[in-house]
Parts: C-alpha cells; structure tokens; sequence
C-alpha cells in the first residue's frame, strides 16, 4: 500500500472509513509501511487494521522486528495460532484497542441468553459464537513451552530456510523467484524459454502435489499463475527444504 495515495483516496471519502494493511503478505510475505500509513489515517480518522496472519509475529524476532514499526498504532490486529505456533486448526486471534467498539460489534441478545449478575464478563461479548472449543488452551501451552526465545528461534528458523529454498531454487534457469524474500514466504513461477508459462507452473505444481515429497499451494499473483512456498512448521530442516528443492526441480525440468 502506497501512504500517498491512500491519503488521496481518504480525502475524497465520505463517512466511516476502514483501512486494511498487511504484515507479512500471503503470496510474498511483504509488510505495508504501517507507521507511514498510521499517520494517514491519523490524519483522517479512520480505523486501521492490520492482518498479520504471518506478519505480527515477526515481532518476536529482533533481526524482523523493523518491519512491524508502527503496528502498535493499529486499532485492531489479526494473526494465526495455527501457522507459526503449529496449533490446531482455527486458532485465529484478533485484538482490539477500543473495548467499546469490539463489544458493540460482537454482542447479541436473545431472550435464552440470560446474563449472570455474578460474571463481570461475559465471554460472548467479544467473539462471533455464543460457544465455542477451548482454543486459547492450545495456544497458551505454545507460548509457555516455547517462550519468548523460543517463538523468535522459530520464526528466525523459518526464515533462513526459505531463503535457503530462494538461493537453491534461483539458480534454475527456468525458475522465477517472484518475490524479495523477507519473511517465510518464497513465490515460485515456472518460465520457459517459450510455451505458456501459466500452463506450465501449473502443470509443475501438479507434478509436485503427487508425487508428495513437499506441499505447495497454487496462487495468482500480478496476472501470473505461481506456487507458493511457506516455511511455518517447526520441524523443517535444511535437509527437508533441500530434498523438496530437488522435487520442486525435477517438476519444473519437465516444463522447459
């Protein structure tokens, strides 16, 4: 997101604006410039958002930590438990800075609904289900086991090992690497000298599904088919990354 033309964009709005920034991109793990952004809409009074699916937890890392600056102004934040932590499934988080606005939005009545006197809060207030599994138990005991060092260990990890997979995979003449890898995300194109490069990163992703050494997804980015890499489990070694790099190759071979 570019500041200069959101601040244009706002001066021409009308009424309740929110605007979403990202930290740590999906495709290519790239981080909006959140303190220039801030001051935007600062300026214009609307609510900032910040999807940090990925991203907020570069924030544990003291060599990531520079491309969070300014998420603190944010008035709301999501991330996920079940990437980086390696939690179950579904383990979203989202913060608020303004209490009243988060219990305004998420607060139902209903006549079966009865309200204890005894509980100063009520849980349902702050989420979209009336009920719901213990989430937060699976994340708690992430956090605990691995500590503060620990969560920066992992995302440091998982980092440098996608770049390992970047410098292994660049090297191949028809393979793009689409994206500055700044975070875990590697954004892989298949480009052969002629023929259809969409056909053939799709064909290579293909190839690469079935015969199962790695994972990866297929995404659109820029008009362009390509497969992304995601480095998030904290298992992964640089054997593994070497050995799904060769899989990711012979996949590709095929397409030149």
């Amino acid at each position: 997101m570019k500041p200069d033309a959101l601040d244009r964009a706002l001066a021409t709005g009308d009424g309740p604006t929110i605007v979403c920034a990202q930290a740590g991109n999906v495709n290519t793990g790239a981080f909006d410039p959140l303190d220039a952004i801030a001051d935007v809409t600062g300026r214009h009074r609307a609510w900032l958002h910040v999807d940090g699916a990925f991203g907020l937890w570069a924030a544990a890392s003291e060599t990531l930590k520079p491309h969070t600056r300014g998420v603190e102004r944010a008035d709301s934040w999501a991330t996920d438990a079940h990437k980086w932590l390696n939690v179950p499934y579904d383990s979203g988080l989202v913060f608020v800075a303004h209490p009243a606005a988060h219990r305004a939005a998420m607060s139902v009545s209903a006549a079966y609904l009865l309200r204890s006197p005894e509980e100063p809060r009520e849980p349902m207030d702050w989420t979209p289900e009336a009920s719901r599994r213990a989430r937060g138990f699976a994340v708690y005991a992430a956090l605990r086991s691995l500590g503060r060092r620990g969560v920066e260990d992992l995302v440091d990890r998982c980092c440098r090992l996608a770049r390992r997979f970047a410098d292994r995979l660049r090297q191949e003449p028809v393979i793009q690497i689409l994206n500055e890898v700044v975070l875990n995300q590697v954004l892989v194109r298949v480009a052969p000298p002629t023929g259809d490069a969409d056909a053939a990163t799709r064909e290579a992703l293909r190839v690469i599904q079935e015969e199962r050494v790695c994972w990866l997804g297929g995404t659109r980015w820029r008009d362009m088919d390509a497969m992304r890499i995601s480095v998030s489990n904290w298992s992964t070694t640089e054997s593994d990354v070497d050995r799904s790099a060769d899989s990711i190759i012979r996949a590709t071979r095929r397409q030149a």
